[in-house]
């Protein structure tokens, strides 16, 4: 596997992403680390809740990653009436033929963006993560099966809870990662104001050509693979789980699913960052996204005011790095 490796060489995926960082920067200002955590889920192949007021461009984000990519995308917007069909699709009877056809539904496409997740029933909900988990869909006898790019992009509002369906602990853990979209800082508020105040400077969606080719994707997927870790790596990302479910301040703590995704996210962090192996750092700085919406606090810690974030990255520092 070393010798393996030492032959993969990342550069043709470095200056790509770069490109693709470049182009993004043209359109969105600030929002680095969201952009370098979306990615690393789409290349583990992971699924993203996105937390964020509205305003903060958590959709126009997921339009323009979908459009360098070249990926198909399709947005949905939950809401308390939608239906399961609404989402997988249905299939209708053909007098002409006599038979029944699948007509799919905006679940089939290779972006999915899922407006306020939270507004749609359990039912429906429940279809959604159902063909999350297994990339395909048994409908009315048939499997369909998912696109290889197959990614949930899914957006929550934190405010306004009034008419939300509260997303289930289980069912969350289906989420590579949670990533809160903050608001920009006063210099990248700045730079918005004059960006729309010099119209010529915004560069519209509709303009923006794929820098990433569908095969170019499905070979990032193979990349990922190949990125090498320690051993000892391994045994860190296994102490940081362990340390979730030891912490007297969590209730419930991290599954081995969640060691699977850090793993995996882990590896395209490095990708990223233009190395072939795996170091603490990447661990460390992508751990808290994966591990945050999956831990229940007790009810003591959360009387103290703390969060499952401030939690995760004080129980991360008590977890000894590798040399």
């Amino acid at each position: 596997m070393e010798e393996q490796n030492e032959k993969m060489d990342p550069a043709p995926f470095t200056e790509k992403v770069d490109l693709l960082k470049n182009a993004i920067g043209n359109v969105i200002v600030g929002q680095e680390r969201s952009v370098d955590l979306i990615l690393s889920a789409i290349l583990a192949r992971g699924h993203v809740l996105l937390e964020g007021v509205p305003g903060v461009a958590k959709t126009l984000l997921a339009k323009m990653i979908a459009k360098l990519i070249n990926a198909d995308f399709s947005r949905i917007q939950f809401t308390p009436d939608l239906m399961p069909s609404d989402v997988l699709g249905t299939s209708v009877f053909d007098i002409k033929t006599g038979e029944f056809s699948f007509h799919p539904g905006p679940v089939f496409a290779d972006v999915i963006l899922v407006d306020e997740i939270n507004r749609a029933p359990a039912k429906t909900q429940s279809a959604l993560f159902e063909v999350m988990e297994e990339r395909q869909a048994t409908i009315d006898g048939a499997l369909h099966k998912m696109s290889p790019v197959y990614t949930i992009l899914a957006t929550q509002n934190p405010v306004e809870q009034e008419g939300t369906y509260k997303l289930p602990e289980a069912q969350l853990d289906r989420f590579m990662m949670k990533i809160t979209i903050p608001y920009p800082s006063l210099e990248e508020e700045i730079e918005i104001l004059e960006r729309h105040h010099q119209n010529a400077r915004l560069t519209k969606l509709e303009d923006i050509t794929p820098i990433i080719s569908r095969d170019e994707i499905l070979d990032m997927f193979g990349y990922v693979e190949k990125v090498f870790i320690e051993k000892s790596l391994m045994h860190y990302i296994a102490s940081v789980i362990q340390q979730t479910r030891n912490s007297k301040a969590v209730y419930l703590g991290a599954s081995p699913r969640a060691s699977v995704a850090l793993l995996q996210s882990s590896k395209a962090m490095a990708l990223l960052q233009g190395r072939n192996f795996v170091t603490p750092e990447d661990i460390k700085t992508i751990a808290p996204f994966v591990l945050q919406h999956r831990l229940i606090l007790t009810a003591e810690a959360e009387m103290e005011g703390h969060t499952p974030l401030k939690v995760v990255q004080r129980l991360i520092e008590k977890v000894e790095v590798p040399k």
